[in-house]
């Protein structure tokens, strides 16, 4: 059997992916001094509401910066400073 000539739905098939909504993505306007387990208002930004860390990928903070963020979000968590 010959095949069917059109295009192909599978291979075009970009609109499931242009539904999507793209996180806010934080400003870096802050030292790394300032990610302490004390301002919690900074360390909020990077926070989802279930009180999960957004990932690099989302936040556009180099590493060291990651790190410093997760212990101090972390750190701020077993102070009860944070949910």
């Amino acid at each position: 059997m010959p095949r069917k000539k059109g295009k192909d739905k599978r291979r075009n098939d970009t609109s499931r992916y242009q539904s999507r909504t793209p996180r806010p993505k934080p400003k870096i306007d802050f030292t790394i001094d300032a990610l302490d387990f004390r301002n919690v208002a900074l360390l909020r930004q990077f926070v989802t509401d279930q009180g999960r860390l957004l990932p690099r990928k989302y936040t556009n903070l180099p590493a060291h910066y990651q790190r410093k963020l997760a212990r101090s979000v972390k750190q701020a968590r077993q102070m009860l400073l944070m949910k």
